[in-house]
């Protein structure tokens, strides 16, 4: 079952050579980053935003909540926004409404992370990914984090570890 899965996505993100381009991004950018924002993320534990958190943790990377209403979550210190976490993110995940994009992109945008990612049902924000992009700040959309990261990099892994 699991090859099906794979097949399929490698086949969907490799579909032509723009999607082609865009995955070898995220899949250097996944390689190299070790600290991501989750801006939105959620105290509820049944949530997407928490649920692609955890998997990141465990994935071995730092995870930062940013939610002005926790003080903790996944064991770790939330902050009330981006500005407030005293050190350098490489990536900020943004779990937002789509209306609230802009004005998370910019916040985002002041803290200069190599990515801003937007979680999948964020909407498409052609207008962010071109201010973005001008910052020379990749910029991920319509993709989840998570999903990329269990088809793009977790194989590798499991490779060196049996290998």
């Amino acid at each position: 079952m699991r090859s099906t899965f794979n097949n399929w996505y490698v086949k969907k993100m490799r579909a032509n050579e723009t999607l082609s381009l865009e995955t070898d991004r995220v899949e250097e950018l996944l390689e190299e980053v070790e600290t991501i924002a989750v801006v939105g993320i959620s105290r509820n534990r049944h949530r997407d935003s928490q649920y692609v958190a955890r998997y990141l943790q465990k994935a071995g990377y730092k995870i930062v909540p940013v939610n002005p209403a926790a003080d903790e979550i996944l064991g770790e210190k939330s902050y009330p926004d981006l500005k407030s976490i005293p050190f350098d993110v490489d990536v900020v995940d943004i779990f937002r409404r789509p209306e609230d994009i802009p004005g998370a992109v910019n916040e985002a945008l002041e803290v200069n992370p190599k990515a801003i990612w937007l979680q999948l049902g964020t909407g498409d924000h052609p207008e962010e990914q071109e201010k973005v992009e001008a910052r020379d700040i990749a910029f991920i959309q319509k993709r989840c984090i998570k999903v990329d990261h269990q088809f793009l990099i977790r194989p590798k892994l499991e490779a060196q570890e049996a290998g």
